[in-house]
């Protein structure tokens, strides 16, 4: 028997997203073994939208006869022909790092091998800053999205990742049009107490951000109702904190919670999650086999925005 929690909603890549990419000229994505049904008929989408142009890296023959299968002519776009999985990411890593391509998407290979192609120093990809993921998740009715990171790359962030992943988040924010991001700081309390190493961890992290990110509110230790419900915050008597039942971003404490929470968003609500990397060179789409078509365009907006290239 189905679950009733589970949501029957079709997720939907936000319009707004879309609009806002649309304001930017296309980027090029090279996309890290293409030769596949998901990374083509995604590419195609979103080629077709005018959010992106692709960069094929792959088996040129697979490459070739998905694009016959989906009857999109790819005759201008360029393939870099590959063999096996290790060379794609190689390849693409090496085209975002060359300045080649602006964006760097993961097609059909293991995340793992993807990632490591991405971390390499031979890649050029690396600028001091940490790799961390950003969810951007949306409901199907439209109204405020909510960020979450990191949820998909740093297993057990410490304090240092997770101020980046707060100033990522604020920055995409900002990118995305909000003039003061408030970012909430998950635990299972509002208190400090030694007992629950991540609320003493978002006292923290909110200390470190108040005195580093004027521009933004920062809020922690922060359970996941005062996160999300003004009455909570009301009830609990944190109504007058920006960021109790409002908070446009959460920074968890670990890829478990991340990884649960965002899930629950997508199917108990039928919410888009489009993904980004941030902190290299390029932003990085790290897509799912698992990701509706929705997920996947919203994403390439998402890149789009990030790289802000000028029509």
């Amino acid at each position: 028997m189905t679950s009733p929690f589970l949501s029957t909603r079709e997720a939907k890549a936000p319009q707004n997203l879309l609009d806002l990419a649309a304001t930017f000229a296309a980027p090029r994505l090279a996309i890290a073994r293409a030769g596949a049904p998901l990374p083509m008929e995604a590419a195609e989408d979103a080629t077709k939208a005018g959010l992106m142009i692709p960069v094929f890296v792959g088996e040129t023959d697979a490459i070739r006869a998905e694009a016959a299968t989906l009857d999109w002519d790819i005759s201008a776009y360029a393939i870099h022909d590959t063999n096996g999985e290790e060379e794609a990411g190689r390849t693409a890593a090496a085209l975002c790092g060359a300045g080649e391509a602006d964006v760097l998407m993961k097609g059909n290979l293991h995340t793992d091998v993807f990632m490591k192609s991405a971390v390499s120093r031979d890649a050029g990809l690396r600028t001091g800053k940490r790799f961390v993921h950003i969810f951007h998740i949306s409901h199907p009715d439209g109204g405020k999205p909510i960020l979450i990171s990191d949820a998909a790359v740093n297993v057990a962030p410490n304090i240092e990742t997770r101020h980046d992943c707060i100033r990522e988040c604020a920055d995409l924010l900002i990118r995305l049009g909000n003039p003061r991001p408030k970012i909430a700081i998950l635990s299972a309390t509002e208190s400090p107490i030694p007992s629950v190493p991540s609320s003493m961890d978002g006292r923290a992290l909110a200390d470190w951000a108040k005195a580093n990110l004027p521009y933004a509110d920062i809020s922690g230790p922060l359970a996941f109702d005062l996160i999300m419900s003004p009455y909570a915050a009301a009830t609990k008597g944190m109504g007058a904190d920006p960021v109790a039942g409002h908070a446009d971003a959460i920074v968890v404490p670990d890829i478990v919670s991340g990884n649960a929470l965002f899930k629950a968003f997508v199917y108990l609500k039928g919410g888009c999650a489009a993904g980004i990397v941030t902190g290299a060179k390029v932003p990085i789409l790290l897509t799912s086999r698992a990701d509706p078509a929705a997920a996947r365009i919203a994403s390439v907006a998402l890149a789009a925005i990030t790289c802000g290239l000028p029509k």
